[in-house]
């Protein structure tokens, strides 16, 4: 049910195209859509009922804006832009990293062939994706010796050893026509392309001619390319009766999921597959996928195809609009037999996967929200959690840990060295190194206008609560929740407080929750201690080598950083230290004081 803040926004809603923007009560975009009628999309969120996810996100939706647009297409442009810029919780992410190779034609005078897994507006001619940097560079290397480039650093003044094995046209001693680069390069186009014929004849013609002159080594060499067409290029499975490099589109939708797959056919042959799973927030499937395939080469890493095959409701002509190339549904034969192929095995792979997701998310969500719930908070999706480490007060350090939807987020774990204030003899001030860590950690989020967590819990008890609540709400003015975590006489997860006068949370010992708990505590403490061992560690090379006479702090710096130990600066040879630009002079004196 809407609050009386949203009936009246709604009320006001245009009937245009364009996004919307909805946000949770931190006001902060907790997700992004697009809609031909703002009116009717924004509305079926409030007037609606929903499962799963969608339920979730209206539960926690407070307010929204309206961003119009011209036409569709304008939409499906800003909403991408937006998607990137505020990174929303409930919106499909591409994940990061895992790039595909490709083999990569240089745009430049003297071109060069090369492995990438980057692509670059750079006017450069692309290939792939390969299933493996393996099987790229296999390729590469066939190519590189049947259909040469430049393989030196070219201008030379003298041919290169490339240049008389066969592998390289000749730009180390002289110029070669562009005319010459390019009849190569489509040459090697051809040839990704599927087309062998060629080749494979003019290779057999040379080996014939190589056996009949007794240059038996060069006939082994020629036979050996021949057998690696027929096991890399031919042995593979034809399936499709052109070689137009396209991209297939194959979908499944299923108790709020979404499963996608998506086939990748180059040289006529399905070169590799790509699988993405993502609960869903929106009614319609089909504008999903569409926003799914408009990021996904959006990406820099990702190449577009000549062709593109969607299923049937993908809005083909905005996507062929955007990215310039074919969009097509087929009606019947061999594409269409690829299409519900891919369908098929997004089905297969959501139905393998339902049940180990349904398990997987009551030990990590559920577990993160019965925290929340105990705490009498509404459910949240990041919580972060603070612990320090120092000496009898001395060399101080603290540390966090963030954990999405009950998962460790390392990505975005933080270390800190604290100036430590000394309360007395054998302590630290607990009070003040919370206040400081507190307050680097959230000042920045905000300078960076970055999300701020659901709860923060602190290990230890009452000082590290109320001090972090002090910074909090009295610098900061946020009104983030902060919990204790607290540990009995044997060091182990015992409970939570909370509250204005820190009262224990019950939590189940046996539940989800008070699992969970658990790992964050000891996560944190964890990552603390490791921290403060390898700060103790250096601070303690660093106050060694100050007492050598005629070690500078330069020469200091050089050796912490390349070496880290005593212990490797012991077993390391007068030349290695000498290696870092220290005079022998010194470096004797360094191996004389540390024995």
């Amino acid at each position: 049910m809407a609050s009386e803040h949203l009936e009246h926004k709604l009320a006001l809603l245009p009937d245009l195209p364009g996004c919307y923007l909805m946000k949770n009560l931190n006001a902060q975009v907790i997700y992004v859509g697009k809609a031909k009628n703002l009116k009717n999309r924004v509305r079926s969120y409030f007037k609606s009922s929903h499962t799963g996810k969608t339920e979730r996100l209206v539960a926690e939706i407070v307010d929204f804006e309206t961003i119009i647009t011209s036409t569709n297409k304008e939409a499906f442009l800003l909403e991408i832009t937006l998607i990137q810029k505020y990174k929303p919780y409930y919106n499909i992410r591409l994940k990061q990293g895992g790039n595909y190779p490709y083999i990569k034609i240089t745009n430049e005078r003297d071109p060069i062939m090369q492995i990438t897994g980057e692509i670059k507006k750079d006017g450069a001619y692309y290939f792939g994706p390969y299933t493996n940097v393996y099987a790229a560079e296999e390729t590469m290397h066939f190519l590189q010796k049947v259909y040469p480039l430049r393989r030196c650093a070219g201008h030379l003044g003298r041919p290169c050893l490339y240049y008389h094995m066969g592998q390289c046209l000749g730009a180390c001693f002289r110029e070669v026509p562009v005319e010459e680069y390019q009849q190569q390069i489509e040459r090697i186009k051809r040839f990704l392309n599927g087309h062998v014929d060629v080749i494979k004849r003019k290779l057999t013609r040379e080996m014939q001619a190589a056996s009949t002159e007794l240059h038996f080594e060069r006939a082994a060499e020629l036979r050996d390319q021949l057998h690696y067409i027929a096991a890399t290029v031919e042995k593979q499975k034809i399936i499709s009766n052109d070689h137009t490099p396209r991209d297939i589109y194959g979908f499944y939708v299923d108790k709020g999921w979404l499963s996608v797959q998506i086939f990748f056919l180059r040289q006529a042959r399905l070169m590799k597959r790509v699988k993405r799973l993502f609960p869903l927030v929106t009614d319609d499937p089909m504008e999903a996928l569409g926003t799914f395939i408009l990021q996904f080469y959006s990406r820099k890493d990702n190449v577009l195809p000549r062709e593109i095959l969607v299923p049937a409701g993908v809005e083909k002509d905005v996507l062929e609009e955007i990215l310039q190339i074919p969009v097509r549904t087929p009606a019947r034969g061999q594409k269409k037999a690829l299409l519900d192929l891919a369908n098929k095995n997004a089905k297969l792979v959501l139905d393998e996967k339902f049940r180990l997701l349904e398990l997987d998310e009551r030990q990590t969500l559920g577990a993160q929200n019965e925290i929340l719930s105990a705490l009498g908070l509404p459910d949240g999706h990041v919580l972060e959690a603070f612990d320090h480490s120092h000496i009898q007060g001395s060399e101080p350090v603290s540390a966090m840990v963030s954990f999405l939807d009950g998962r460790p987020d390392k990505h975005s774990y933080r270390k800190y060295k604290l100036k430590g204030e000394v309360e007395h003899q054998n302590g630290a001030d607990e009070a003040a190194n919370t206040r400081e860590v507190i307050r680097r950690r959230y000042l920045r989020l905000l300078k960076e206008q970055k999300p701020l967590p659901d709860l923060i819990l602190m290990d230890g008890g009452i000082i590290e609560m109320e001090a972090a609540e002090d910074v909090l709400r009295n610098e900061l003015d946020l009104q983030i929740p902060v919990a204790g975590m607290v540990k009995n006489d044997k060091h182990k997860t015992a409970q939570l407080i909370y509250g204005p006068d820190a009262q224990p949370v019950h939590l189940d010992p046996k539940s989800q929750g008070f699992y969970l708990l658990q790992r964050i505590q000891d996560e944190v403490h964890r990552f603390a201690i490791t921290f403060h061992r390898q700060s103790h560690s250096k601070n303690a090379l660093s106050s060694r080598l100050e007492t050598i006479q005629g070690v500078g702090p330069k020469t200091r710096t050089k050796l912490l950083k390349h070496f880290g130990s005593m212990k490797k600066i012991k077993s390391a040879s007068l030349e290695e230290i000498q290696e870092l630009g220290i005079s022998k002079t010194v470096a004797q004196t360094i191996k004389l004081a540390i024995q």
